[in-house]
């Protein structure tokens, strides 16, 4: 069977809140402290953050589906959603995270595809996102899929403050 991609409602809450923890877990607990991790799981996926992020109608969430297995999602916000360009004329791309035993299975390569037929339907200019700079395989991921880096931002995780690469595709 194919995998499902489903767009999430606030009916979905619980579930998009637990895969966005268990996926950001996965992918950054062995190069964070724990208690930073522990911080930012608190705060980046309270149930009230999550909630309001599901119910802001210039934010969409995704989630793939392998079966009955949920296996990660993705996050696109439009306009003033944005976590920082606010920029009307491009959708952000936020977060594509796949469980660990699903990477290299091409989901975020399905979930991209996703975002960028929402941004080509809406006839966005570009697509934006930024990636931590130690994240060389979605770095890797982005500049195959036509990327180019135009900037750079902070991103606080607990009391580390870490460098995220922005990155934009023309459409």
């Amino acid at each position: 069977m194919p995998i499902q991609l489903i767009q999430a409602t606030i009916n979905d809450l619980e579930t998009v809140r637990q895969i966005g923890i268990d996926t950001f877990y996965e992918s950054f607990a062995s190069v964070n402290t724990e208690e930073n991790m522990a911080h930012y799981l608190k705060t980046g996926f309270s149930i009230e953050k999550v909630a309001s992020e599901l119910s802001n109608a210039d934010s969409e969430f995704h989630l793939a589906y392998d079966g009955d297995d949920l296996i990660g999602y993705l996050k696109v916000n439009h306009g003033p959603a944005q976590s920082e360009l606010k920029d009307d004329t491009a959708l952000e791309i936020e977060r594509i995270y796949v469980l660990r035993a699903w990477q290299g299975q091409k989901v975020g390569q399905l979930f991209y595809n996703k975002a960028i037929d929402i941004a080509r339907e809406r006839r966005y200019a570009y697509v934006w996102l930024g990636v931590w700079e130690a994240n060389e395989n979605a770095i890797g991921f982005y500049k195959r899929n036509g990327f180019v880096e135009f900037d750079k931002h902070l991103f606080t995780l607990g009391d580390d403050i870490q460098t995220d690469i922005m990155m934009r595709k023309e459409l």
